[in-house]
This record gives C-alpha cells, sequence and structure tokens, in this order.
C-alpha cells in the first residue's frame, strides 16, 4: 500500500553564516570626529571569514565599502582582499598607526568607521558591556584601548571579589 501526500520534498537549505554582531553610535549632528563610532565582536580570528560579514552589514548603511585596516598584533592570517556583495574589498594592516583593539573601515560616500574590536573569547557579559562603551553617545569617548584595559580590570576584580565573597565594584566610565 502506498500513500501519497500534497507536501514536497525536504530539500536542503544552505546554511547561513550568523551575522555580525555590531553596535554602531546614533548619527550625531555634533561637530567633531569621535573615537570609536561602535564596537564588533566577531566569532572567531578568521578574518577571511568574519570580515565579509561585517562589510556585509555596513555596506548598505553608507556606502560601499572599500578599504578595511586592521592592526596585526592579535590576527593570525590577515587576507589581501575579501569579496563583499559582488565587489572587492582591499584588506591593509598597520602596526603603529592604528590600535590594536580598533579596527577602520573606510567608503567613499560614508567616510570612516571606527570600530572596537572584541575579541571572540571574550564573555557575553563583558561584550556587552563593552558594546555598550563604544556605542554611547555621551561623555568623553576613551581610546579602544582604554575600554580593553578598563573592562580587563573590572574582571579581574570581579573575579577576586567573587573569590573573597566581597561584592563587586563599578569602574567608572562603564
Amino acid at each position: 500500500m502506498s500513500a501519497t501526500t500534497d507536501h514536497l520534498p525536504l530539500r536542503a537549505v544552505p546554511f547561513r553564516a550568523p551575522t555580525a554582531r555590531l553596535a554602531l553610535k546614533p548619527v550625531s549632528s555634533s561637530p567633531g570626529r569621535a573615537e570609536l563610532d561602535g564596537a564588533w565582536w566577531p566569532h572567531s580570528r578568521d578574518l577571511s571569514h568574519e570580515l565579509p560579514a561585517l562589510a556585509d552589514v555596513l555596506d548598505p548603511l553608507g556606502g560601499r565599502i572599500t578599504r578595511i585596516a586592521v592592526n596585526p598584533r592579535y590576527w593570525p592570517i590577515i587576507p589581501p582582499r575579501i569579496f563583499v556583495n559582488g565587489h572587492v574589498v582591499k584588506v591593509g594592516w598597520f602596526t603603529s598607526e592604528l590600535d590594536p583593539h580598533k579596527i577602520l573601515l573606510l567608503s567613499h560616500t560614508a567616510g570612516r568607521w571606527d570600530l572596537l574590536v572584541i575579541p571572540p573569547e571574550t564573555s557575553a557579559p563583558s561584550a556587552a558591556r563593552l558594546m555598550a562603551a563604544a556605542s554611547a553617545n555621551t561623555g568623553p569617548q576613551p581610546t579602544a584601548s582604554a575600554l580593553m584595559t578598563a573592562e580587563q580590570a573590572n574582571d579581574a576584580s570581579s573575579s577576586y571579589e567573587a573569590n573573597t565573597g566581597r561584592p563587586g565594584r563599578l569602574v567608572a566610565g562603564m
């Protein structure tokens, strides 16, 4: 005995990579350039895989991304170019000119984005605090390295105080 159904046979659907974890500052009309425009929390240290997802999100927001610059300190391999939305984006690196905790994305129409790079191995609570601090539009903006140093100090004091039973402290500016 055979049965017939109106259902179509199952088919394989390609896996879509997770989208970029990104927090951007709201567009501001205030003059002057902020140190950071937001934060990016990649899933891994594989720039060949992570950069297309990031540029794919930023491309439609303010114009085609044409160049990306990173500091090579925390990236084992830096691809010379990536493909985003059908075009080539050149990737470069700078050791002394660029904060090791920052990435720079350039666009002909939108100008540039300076983003704090949150290490992939960062815990979710720490990453949330860093993303909020980097995308906040209030007060003086610390540098990417200053934000990372403050968060590391906060983590160290929280773990120390958790072991001693004392309540945790708040770090100024976070």
